[in-house]
């Protein structure tokens, strides 16, 4: 229940703006105090007067009401939550960026409390890169933004971008808030797939990672309530709309991006397969065959995981994969303790359906306190569920 939970509910220029009538009677319905916002545009779709008689508050549309100032710093922390539903391709524009160029956008840019928003617009709005940019740069500022569905849409095209429905919102909303979402406001780091360590222009050293565990696992998270950067190598499959993405090729950009604003995360899970070594010199062209025997000098990358151990702070949790062949267990306690990880999870390919390019995984996770939980064979995303639950509990 969300009794006494003070809520803003903002409603920008969607024809889903219909939509927000029945998320405020539901909020209303459940002991919420909601004052409803507005934009310009939103009001040619649903009356102004609708909101107001069923929130028991004056709807706020605009900066200047008759002459008078709606005071948006003390709207932005009166509210235990703000929520926007919907957001519109301009709205979502304007968060991302800073445009002030109304109410809403301002109460929002003086808000201490978490923001929520539930997009809609059409689908080509809703896959153009910019709206895509959009949405990484907000959901980096720890806004949550929830699904979109597809459907029938108001350009009368059916694809993706319906806005979720009002009951889907407001139970998210309800879990939200009562804090039974695991990874509330926690920032996690996850890494996946492999990384290319190039030789020439058309040759490259890598291996068969198909990133599938590390970015199960970097969805996992987000679903329990986490705001996830998943740092990601080339991959073929997949990957997540809600999550803040950052792709790579080699170890070093893996390197870089991992160690940026490193401090700013509470859970760092190395799941990708870097490449131990990478040529010491790569050449700008093409090597030609010449039926001769060849050599390449291989230097060591810089070992992400480890570094992550040496300058971990006392309440951030570091957590390593290792992907062994043989003496599995004696490996995996070694690198526990070299790298100074709080886990290790193994896997081994010499289980069947486990390792590289399989669609289900079996791991053992060790404990730098001495403990081994086993897992048996299962789906990786579901393998993925367990483990981001089992680290929920094994701070």
């Amino acid at each position: 229940m969300l009794k006494g939970k003070k809520i803003i509910l903002g409603v920008s220029g969607s024809i889903a703006a219909y939509k927000a009538v029945y998320i405020l009677r539901y909020l209303k319905k459940e002991g919420a105090d909601v004052k409803v916002l507005m934009t310009e545009n939103a009001t040619h779709f649903v009356s102004p007067l609708t909101f107001s008689t069923l929130s028991g508050n004056s709807v706020l549309k605009e900066i200047f009401v008759n002459e008078e100032w709606q005071n948006h710093a003390l709207l932005g922390r009166w509210a235990d939550l703000i929520l926007i539903a919907p957001a519109t391709c301009n709205t979502i524009a304007s968060m991302a960026n800073g445009f002030c160029n109304n109410l809403l956008i301002a109460v929002y840019l003086s808000a201490t409390c978490p923001v929520i928003i539930a997009p809609a617009m059409d689908e080509d709005m809703w896959k153009h890169p910019s709206t895509k940019r959009n949405i990484q740069k907000l959901i980096y500022d720890k806004v949550r933004v929830l699904n979109v569905n597809e459907g029938d849409l108001a350009s009368g095209l059916t694809g993706m971008g319906r806005m979720e429905e009002p009951e889907e919102i407001v139970a998210f909303v309800r879990t939200f808030l009562s804090g039974t979402s695991i990874y509330s406001g926690k920032r996690i780091l996850v890494t996946a797939g492999p990384t290319v360590e190039r030789i020439d222009p058309v040759r490259f050293i890598s291996n068969d990672s198909s990133g599938k565990m590390g970015i199960s696992i970097a969805k996992a998270f987000s679903e329990a309530g986490g705001v996830v950067t998943l740092v990601c190598g080339p991959v073929q499959v997949e990957l997540p709309d809600k999550i803040s993405i950052v792709k790579v090729r080699s170890a070093a950009e893996m390197f870089e991006a991992c160690m940026k604003d490193f401090g700013d995360y509470d859970m760092i899970v190395m799941a990708a397969a870097v490449a131990d070594f990478t040529p010491a010199s790569p050449e700008s062209q093409k090597i030609k065959k010449n039926n001769e025997n060849m050599s390449i000098t291989l230097i060591p990358t810089r070992d992400i995981l480890a570094t992550a151990g040496k300058i971990k702070k006392g309440n951030q949790v570091v957590v390593g994969f290792a992907l062994e062949t043989n003496n599995e267990e004696e490996y995996a306690l070694r690198k526990l303790k070299s790298k100074n990880a709080d886990f290790i999870i193994l896997n081994s390919i010499n289980d069947t359906g486990a390792g590289f390019g399989t669609d289900t995984n079996k791991v053992t996770i060790f404990g730098k306190d001495g403990g081994r939980w086993a897992f048996p064979l299962k789906n990786k995303e579901e393998l993925a569920r367990d483990i981001v639950k089992f680290l929920s509990k094994h701070p």
